[in-house]
């Protein structure tokens, strides 16, 4: 018989209790803060004794780790779902993802309250499930293809100045201004199209294989944020 107060054995009910805790931050998070929210009010929320909790994670700071880890695999997993081919669209299809996201927001643009004391300490990355060492050789093979230009290089600044800068922009805009989810994707999408773009048009082969190495590069991605996110889970 299983220890009063130990979480299941079961692997599988572990990582459904980890994620039962993980809606509850989420919930929490998003409707008082993260300041506000208390473990003895995740432990209520999600229905589990607090104790249970602390075999999971050691602190607060450790729970909202994951949750945010988790968002970035949903997110990734989303991307990829939607089959991008092309650079200019994985990026559209990025942003889009995001603006569905209001935690990831939340870190992308310091959101104090949501975030209270965590945008204080330091600053939470925001970045994608990606490393540079990831995405250079792909930025590569779009070269080799004809997909994108190899000038101006520094691609991964470039791409991350157009997404960054046009959601920091909708953010800081009057609401009767501000663009769309949707309208922001797509502007996304055509200025890194216009940005880096040959302007030729791509022989199937090679079209082909540019599309092949957006989704090589995307289940790498996924697998790199489902790996982070294991070891976040505390089971």
């Amino acid at each position: 018989m299983a220890r009063a107060g130990r979480p299941p054995r079961d692997p599988a009910r572990q990582t459904e209790r980890a994620h039962r805790i993980l809606d509850a931050v989420a919930e929490l998070v998003l409707r008082w803060g993260y300041d506000k929210t208390t473990i003895d009010d995740i432990a209520q929320r999600a229905g589990v004794a607090k104790g249970t909790i602390y075999l999971h994670w050691k602190t607060r700071d450790d729970i909202f780790a994951a949750l945010l880890r988790r968002e970035r695999l949903l997110m990734m997993t989303e991307v990829r779902d939607r089959a991008p081919a092309m650079l200019s669209e994985l990026f559209g299809e990025f942003a889009r993802a995001l603006l569905r996201r209001p935690l990831l927001q939340a870190v992308l643009t310091g959101d104090s309250q949501v975030l209270g004391k965590l945008t204080r300490q330091r600053r939470t990355s925001t970045r994608w499930a990606l490393t540079e060492a990831a995405f250079e050789p792909y930025v590569a093979e779009l070269v080799k293809r004809g997909a994108i230009r190899e000038d101006p290089g520094d691609h991964l600044v470039t791409v991350g100045s157009i997404v960054y800068g046009f959601l920091f922009l909708r953010e800081s805009l009057p609401d009767d201004t501000r663009p769309s989810d949707e309208r922001v994707a797509e502007l996304v999408a055509d200025t890194i199209e216009r940005t880096l773009a040959t302007g030729r048009p791509l022989p199937p082969a090679d079209a082909e294989a540019a599309a092949r190495a957006t989704l090589e590069f995307l289940d790498a991605s996924v697998e790199i944020a489902r790996r982070k996110l294991e070891t976040s889970l505390g089971l």
